[in-house]
């Protein structure tokens, strides 16, 4: 298992992890299976999409502001109802299969980690299984 810190700069932010991900399976040396990546926060969450295109992040973080505003008619009284439905809607981990010690990803695609309510320092766990 590999573990690792990052901190975000605003309240809303997509951060690519790539990066990170492959050093952790190079860290682990894993060569063939798959990888976990978790996310253990209840207002952040992680996806793959677009890497290629930022307007892609920007849509969705548009987008998501529409659907679920900051403010709202919520109970939780913390201020920050939105970053956890927005956070469930992403979902907390994504797995990756891995091959040769490379993530299989589409031409595209990065692993990227979903800021709802930053800036903090956030934890991203990395477990992997092999074949």
């Amino acid at each position: 298992m590999f573990t690792f810190t990052l901190k975000t700069s605003s309240r809303v932010q997509f951060l690519n992890i790539t990066s990170e991900i492959r050093r952790a399976i190079a860290e682990i040396g894993l060569k063939e299976g798959t990888a976990l990546v978790y996310v253990p926060h209840t207002t952040a969450g992680i996806t793959i999409n677009e890497a290629a295109d930022p307007s892609v992040v920007s849509d969705i973080n548009r987008k998501l502001s529409q659907l679920i505003p900051v403010e709202g008619a919520y109970r939780h009284t913390e201020g920050n109802s939105d970053a956890h439905i927005k956070a469930s809607l992403m979902g907390s981990s994504i797995q990756v299969i891995v091959t040769g010690g490379n993530l299989v990803l589409g031409e595209w695609q990065g692993i990227f980690f979903c800021e709802f309510d930053g800036p903090r320092t956030r934890k991203t766990i990395v477990k992997t299984t092999s074949d």
